[in-house]
């Protein structure tokens, strides 16, 4: 077991890719801690954990509210006195297809409070319980979109951002043997999208998506939490301050 004996939190742990990814951890001997915003969902993993795979526990936390991420991770430090992984997977898009006039800066502040200032807040919190214990594994969720998109403007800003807030983040805290990286996924099918985009533009999307991957096939959670797995584990001990395409070679 790659985890065994490791405290790890993942955020947006009600999700798709979060979930995927505390069940990866939770059967590599980790001890889970879950936080989503949805409270109910995220119990409803963090049960299914505790039940049939490992040790989990949850929180429902609002990560943009920097009281509430203070009191998440004074309460990881009271009740396991250590934390050794952070996987910052919470996030979404609020303004999917705007066009560059339409850009509206309400809806691009929550995107940027939603994916980069959450995920800032969180690593600025466990960087003070890494340092002391000179040991740490941080995982950012960027997207394939870091690079740029015609319509997601607010979007990529903020993954864009977070790659370059984790390169950041290695050069500050390699010297507490601390790694930072990111992870850039493609489209991957997750309840989220299908859910909002229906059935029919969902399948419309992912054939077409599909068709430009060399590998012909979108992501699976599974495929992002695995990668999350190999940096999170000291496999992955002399990798910091890399973004991970997981892209079916969407980008070569």
């Amino acid at each position: 077991m790659r985890l065994q004996g490791k405290i790890a939190l993942v955020t947006g742990a009600a999700g798709g890719i979060g979930s995927a990814t505390a069940r990866c951890f939770a059967r590599e001997g980790a001890t889970v801690v879950l936080v989503d915003i949805d409270l109910e969902a995220c119990s409803r993993v963090c049960d299914d954990i505790a039940q049939s795979i490992g040790q989990a526990s949850c929180s429902g936390v609002d990560l943009t509210s920097e009281k509430q991420v203070v009191e998440l991770f004074t309460n990881i430090r009271r009740d396991y006195g250590r934390l050794d992984i952070v996987v910052n997977i919470a996030g979404g898009d609020c303004e999917p297809a705007a066009s560059v006039e339409t850009i509206d800066m309400e809806m691009a502040m929550k995107n940027l409070d939603m994916n980069l200032k959450s995920c800032m807040l969180c690593c600025r919190e466990a960087a003070k319980i890494m340092k002391p214990q000179a040991y740490g594994r941080i995982v950012n969720m960027s997207s394939l979109v870091w690079r740029g998109s015609p319509n997601q403007f607010s979007y990529s800003a903020s993954k864009g951002g977070i790659f370059a807030f984790t390169r950041s983040l290695a050069l500050a805290l390699g010297a507490f043997n601390i790694t930072a990286n990111a992870l850039a996924p493609a489209l991957v099918e997750v309840e989220a999208f299908t859910r909002a985009l229906g059935p029919e533009r969902w399948q419309a999307l992912a054939k077409a998506s599909a068709e430009r991957y060399p590998l012909g096939r979108i992501a699976t959670p599974d495929d992002v939490a695995k990668a999350a797995l190999f940096l999170a584990s000291d496999d992955a001990s002399f990798i910091t301050g890399q973004i991970l395409e997981i892209s079916g070679g969407a980008r070569l």
